[in-house]
């Protein structure tokens, strides 16, 4: 949350002329209301089961850049699915995702202490960001065509 996955997904699929496509985008679009929206009115498990299904959907049907969601590859199943993939783990500290998500945000996952939660997120959430990723690419205090770079160079010098 807050580390620039959709972002910094678009400036490597212009990079690279291919599209971007974003799990959460998926779910809204098929549910017909936002990440937001799911998570108040079904719960967090019956949105996590529809963002395994979109990533899933995604990998198959989708060559470009894709933007996954912070909690997808908290599933066991899409972890799997992304063996083979390239895989990147944009890794943000504490301090530059409450600059970015904001303290008044309205994402679910913040509800109450919102700088408190963003941190038992990413104390729960980065070990599995990092076993899952090929490469990890730090963003604090950087643009996002700064990181996209770095990506792409790093991308280029792994092939």
């Amino acid at each position: 949350m807050g580390a620039g996955k959709s972002t910094v997904g678009a400036v490597l699929a212009d990079t690279w002329g291919v599209p971007l496509r974003d799990t959460d985008h998926d779910v809204e679009a098929t549910e017909g209301r936002s990440v937001a929206e799911i998570f108040v009115d079904s719960g967090e498990e019956h949105f996590r089961r529809l963002e395994a299904r979109a990533v899933a959907v995604a990998l198959r049907e989708h060559e470009g850049v894709l933007a996954l969601g912070g909690g997808a590859v908290l599933d066991e199943g899409t972890r799997d699915a992304l063996a083979g993939h390239r895989v990147v783990f944009l890794r943000v500290g504490l301090s530059d995702a409450v600059k970015r998500v904001g303290l008044g945000t309205a994402r679910p996952l913040l509800l109450g202490n919102v700088r408190g939660r963003i941190k038992a997120l990413l104390d729960e959430r980065t070990p599995v960001y990092a076993a899952v990723a090929e490469l990890t690419v730090d963003t604090d205090g950087r643009t996002p065509e700064d990181v996209a770079a770095e990506i792409d160079e790093r991308l280029v010098a792994l092939t």
